[in-house]
């Protein structure tokens, strides 16, 4: 079973199994936005929702603080258009 830590000592969402990371959605902070800089998830658990699902959860984690987010890497772009 995945599961998902938001991370913010580390800036990221990252995606476990069985305690080995398997992605992460990394974010940095620049003049109080989130800015999202790479995404990544381990080729063999590629096509199952991790990626978005790791954005998302940046998403929501600056939501809840009132943050803006800056989707930088591409897939990040792309969900977010």
């Amino acid at each position: 079973m995945i599961e998902y830590k938001f991370e913010p000592e580390n800036y990221r969402s990252a995606a476990y199994e069985q305690g080995k990371m398997i992605g992460a959605c990394e974010y940095t902070i620049q003049e109080g936005k989130w800015y999202i800089m790479h995404t990544v998830v381990d080729p063999a658990y590629q096509g199952k929702g991790i990626a978005r699902q790791l954005v998302m959860d940046v998403v929501e984690h600056a939501e809840k603080k009132g943050i803006d987010v800056v989707p930088i890497c591409s897939y990040a772009v792309k969900i977010l258009k």
